[in-house]
């Protein structure tokens, strides 16, 4: 996972800048609390106008969080995992971001309903996600991630792949669109609302209780 975290941005420069790049340029209103689920080595950050914004990072992996401490407050930092009760109260982020997160959640019911309860009702919710599943992904990650390890491993790497990702585009979809609805989409590379020939989708989402008028937001899938 380390080796593909540096690997990414140099070799595959293109992909990395649609990533973090369709998410940081939607707007974010002056002194906005964020949280970014899954920081990892505080990639997404780099694209993001600090000043603007109050940053708060969760990931899980306690050497991660460590390194992450070279780039944010300490207090602003929370080793943990999504999927559990979070230490910050109910409504406390105006917007939560996850960037290639929610396909490695074994519970991903769970983690939403947790983003649901420290995000303000008319906050938002900007994530990134493969289109795993899809034809153009499957390979694409031939050429890519699954060359690169292996050779540097010399192993399969099926098995990685499927402890990883856990699940598809569709079953993320499915459980968004229970809860969320959209507000902006934008498709990679094909601007084309079809994941089965895109490799990834950025979408920026509001709670269905939110309080802004349903007619305001575009139609899942609809490109803006």
């Amino acid at each position: 996972m380390r080796l593909w975290h540096e690997q990414l941005p140099s070799k595959y420069s293109i992909v990395e800048r649609f990533n973090h790049g369709a998410v940081a340029r939607w707007p974010v209103q002056a002194g906005w609390k964020t949280l970014e689920i899954g920081a990892g080595l505080g990639a997404h950050s780099r694209f993001e106008d600090l000043m603007a914004q109050e940053y708060y990072c969760v990931e899980y992996r306690r050497e991660w969080c460590a390194e992450l401490e070279n780039q944010f407050p300490k207090e602003r930092i929370h080793c943990g995992d999504i999927q559990e009760r979070q230490p910050w109260p109910n409504a406390f982020f105006d917007r939560v971001i996850a960037i290639h997160v929610l396909e490695h959640l074994r519970n991903l019911p769970l983690a939403l309903e947790e983003i649901l309860r420290v995000l303000k009702p008319e906050g938002v919710l900007d994530v990134v996600l493969p289109c795993e599943g899809g034809l153009a992904y499957s390979l694409a990650r031939k050429l890519s991630a699954e060359r690169l390890f292996r050779k540097r491993f010399g192993e399969d790497y099926t098995p990685i792949v499927r402890n990883e990702h856990v699940s598809t585009y569709r079953e993320i979809a499915f459980e968004l669109m229970r809860r969320f609805r959209v507000v902006h989409s934008r498709y990679f590379p094909w601007h084309v609302p079809l994941p089965s020939i895109n490799l990834c989708v950025a979408l920026r989402l509001v709670s269905n209780a939110s309080p802004r008028p349903r007619s305001a937001w575009p139609r899942w899938g609809q490109a803006r």
